[in-house]
C-alpha cells in the first residue's frame, strides 16, 4: 500500500517538475496549451499542478494568463548581496533621476508582499525630506507597489485592502481597473494615497525578464507635485527606469 502511494507521489512530483522546467527554459512566458501540449498531460492534471506549483511561487501567472518562473527564482537570482549589487548598478541612475526631480527617489523591491525601500536618493527641500530606506509600504497604495503588481513583480493579493487614507482603493476590482493603466502607461501614480499630502510616480525595472525585479520613484509633497508636475515628472522617471533596465539587461 505504502509503496503505491510512494510511486504515485513520487509521479506527482516528476510531472511537477517537467512542467516547471519548461517553464523556466521558455524564452518567454509560456500558455497553459502550450505547457499541456509539451507535458503530455491531461488539462485537468496541467491545471491542478501548475495552481500548486502557482501557490508555492515557483511559477507565477500574468495578466495574459501565460507562466513564468516565479518569486522563488527571482528572490534567489537576487539573494544575498543581490541587493548590494543591484543598488550599486542602480545608484548612478537614482541621482541622476534625483538631480533632474529634486524630489526624493527611492528603489523599491518586493518582500514577503510589501514594498521594501533599498535605496534613496534625497530630495533637496527640507520638506518631504523622509528616509524611507528599509521601510516596508503596502502594494496597493503606493506607487511603487502597483508598478510591481502591474508587471508581475508578486501577485496581485485579494481584497479588500487596509484603507490609509480617504483616497485609498480598497477594492480588489478597482485596483486591478488601475494596474491595466499602469501597465498601458508605463508608470503608476499614488496621490495621496498611502499618506496625506504625499503624492508619488514609479516606473518598473527589469533585468532580461518580462516582469520587474524592482521600482524606481519619485515622491513629494502634493504641494510640489501637483497634477501639472506629474506627467512631467513621471516622463523622467520612466526614462531614467529603461536606461536602468538596459544597464541591467532589460527591456529598455
Amino acid at each position: 500500500m505504502w509503496e503505491s502511494v510512494i510511486a504515485q507521489g513520487t509521479q506527482a512530483i516528476d510531472r511537477a517538475a517537467s512542467l516547471l522546467t519548461a517553464v523556466v527554459r521558455g524564452a518567454e512566458p509560456t500558455s497553459f496549451a502550450e505547457l499541456a501540449a509539451a507535458s503530455g498531460l491531461a488539462k485537468s492534471t496541467t491545471s491542478r499542478l501548475l495552481t500548486a506549483l502557482e501557490r508555492h511561487q515557483l511559477v507565477r501567472r500574468d495578466h495574459d494568463g501565460r507562466f513564468s518562473p516565479g518569486e522563488l527564482f527571482v528572490r534567489y537570482a537576487w539573494q544575498g548581496s543581490a541587493d548590494a549589487d543591484l543598488v550599486a548598478v542602480a545608484q548612478p541612475f537614482l541621482d541622476e533621476l534625483g538631480e533632474l526631480t529634486g524630489e526624493t527617489i527611492n528603489l523599491g523591491v518586493v518582500s514577503r508582499a510589501v514594498v521594501r525601500q533599498v535605496a534613496q536618493v534625497d530630495s533637496r527641500f527640507m520638506i518631504g525630506g523622509t528616509n524611507w530606506v528599509g521601510l516596508d509600504v503596502p502594494l496597493h497604495c503606493s506607487a511603487s507597489g502597483k508598478v510591481l503588481l502591474a508587471f508581475g513583480a508578486t501577485a496581485v493579493p485579494p481584497g479588500p485592502f487596509e484603507r490609509r487614507t480617504e483616497r485609498t482603493v480598497t477594492s480588489g476590482s478597482e485596483l486591478e481597473a488601475e494596474l491595466a493603466s499602469v501597465r498601458e502607461r508605463g508608470f503608476a501614480v499614488t496621490n495621496e494615497e498611502l499618506e496625506p499630502g504625499l503624492v508619488a510616480v514609479a516606473a518598473p525595472i527589469f533585468a532580461g525578464e518580462l516582469t520587474a525585479i524592482a521600482a524606481i520613484s519619485v515622491s513629494a509633497p502634493a504641494s510640489r507635485l501637483t497634477d501639472r508636475q506629474i506627467p512631467v515628472t513621471a516622463a523622467s522617471c520612466v526614462n531614467v527606469a529603461r536606461a536602468l533596465s538596459s544597464a541591467l539587461g532589460g527591456a529598455s
